[in-house]
């Protein structure tokens, strides 16, 4: 058997296939996932509970934006909770009370599982939304904290809570994350104090990007999913992928980083489409490749 068969033969299908998965027709088992025109919506979905995440459905985020990398039919994600709620965090008696009963490694094992949630989400290639209303608390808070975008509201109630249980605030990447998107100082405040931010100062503070009525977050989250899906896909994750690679680098690093992000761009088809859209006076139809 030659070495290419043989690597073919041990190659998972999806691999086998240049990578695609289709995900429309993913069954989730601990939140709701629909897929509507390039745009999938995830909804935590226990809303009697304020839409708390458990041990089940943190595997499963990790699971379900690992394999989006893969994803062809899904260019963009929106995250949001069910019954005027973001999420809760991490459920008390389900993942507090148990934790308290493990040891060392047990629990090592389980801190890095939900660090791989948030690694997941900034390394799939389709920008995040995050529709936040009501509470969003705890590992919720990191959820929204890891989205590439916040729409909020102004009853929204957003806290890193983790030193109210005796926890330091370095949770999931908080402590790189968060300063980056509201700075510093204001960043400190919130992981010190595990104080909640109201949905006016969340937006002043940059932590969201737009404020939206309640009953209208949600529609505004899709609509600017809708947007980026239509857009440049391939193009997009190189976006995103050089927002979050670019943390580590220096400007001299950065400006040649881009220099060869942007030239493997100007290779694709939809860059050709654009120039021949704008000739002909049309709107282009990017394709993702």
């Amino acid at each position: 058997m030659s070495t290419s068969t043989h690597n073919a033969d041990h190659m998972p299908a999806s691999l086998a296939e240049g990578n695609q998965v289709l995900m429309a027709d993913y069954q989730a088992q601990h939140f709701v996932w629909a897929v509507d025109h390039g745009v999938a919506t995830i909804t935590l979905n226990r809303a009697d509970r304020k839409n708390p995440i458990t041990f089940d459905s943190y595997a499963e985020l990790r699971d379900v934006f690992t394999k989006l990398k893969w994803a062809t039919d899904v260019h963009a994600v929106v995250v949001c909770g069910a019954g005027g709620n973001f999420s809760s965090g991490g459920d008390v008696h389900e993942i507090i009370g148990p934790l308290i009963q493990l040891k060392m490694p047990e629990l090592l094992a389980f801190t890095r599982m939900t660090g791989d949630v948030v690694k997941a989400m900034r390394a799939c290639p389709q920008p995040i939304v995050a529709a936040i209303d009501g509470i969003c608390a705890g590992a919720g808070a990191i959820v929204a904290m890891a989205s590439d975008m916040r729409f909020g509201t102004a009853r929204s109630k957003t806290a890193f809570l983790f030193n109210r249980v005796g926890l330091a605030g370095c949770d999931m990447g908080a402590c790189a994350i968060l300063p980056r998107i509201i700075g510093q100082g204001r960043a400190s405040e919130l992981l010190f104090t595990g104080r909640s931010v109201g949905g006016e100062e969340a937006f002043q503070w940059g932590l969201f990007n737009r404020l939206c009525p309640p009953e209208d977050v949600l529609a505004q989250a899709q609509a600017l999913a809708n947007d980026i899906a239509s857009g440049p896909h391939f193009a997009n994750g190189i976006t995103k992928t050089m927002l979050h690679q670019e943390w580590a680098m220096t400007i001299e690093q950065a400006i040649e980083a881009e220099a060869q992000a942007q030239a493997i761009c100007m290779m694709t088809e939809d860059f050709n489409r654009a120039y021949q859209a704008f000739a002909s006076k049309q709107q282009p139809v990017f394709q993702g490749n």
